[in-house]
């Protein structure tokens, strides 16, 4: 009967500090919604509107030979 009564008291001891936690708890939330604190922290961002696709560019891409032709031609014309 000893055993019995040593878990009983046991049970009892936790159940006062689970009893005592959450009215601590309870108390802090309350605290919490008076000073103006959410559950989440902070505020969710507002979505941000993309942009979409980059910019064209005006720079032209010629193919290397083509390249090499516009400069050999450019050299020449100059000397």
């Amino acid at each position: 009967m000893a055993k019995h009564e040593q878990k009983s008291q046991e049970e009892h001891r936790e159940g006062l500090l689970v009893d005592a936690a959450k009215a601590i708890g309870g108390l802090a939330g309350k605290v919490a919604a008076a000073v103006g604190v959410s559950e989440h922290g902070t505020s969710p961002a507002a979505p941000t509107k993309k942009s979409g696709k980059l910019a064209p560019k005006n720079k032209s891409r010629l193919p290397r030979r083509e390249k090499k032709a516009r400069k050999k031609a450019a050299y020449l014309q100059a000397a």
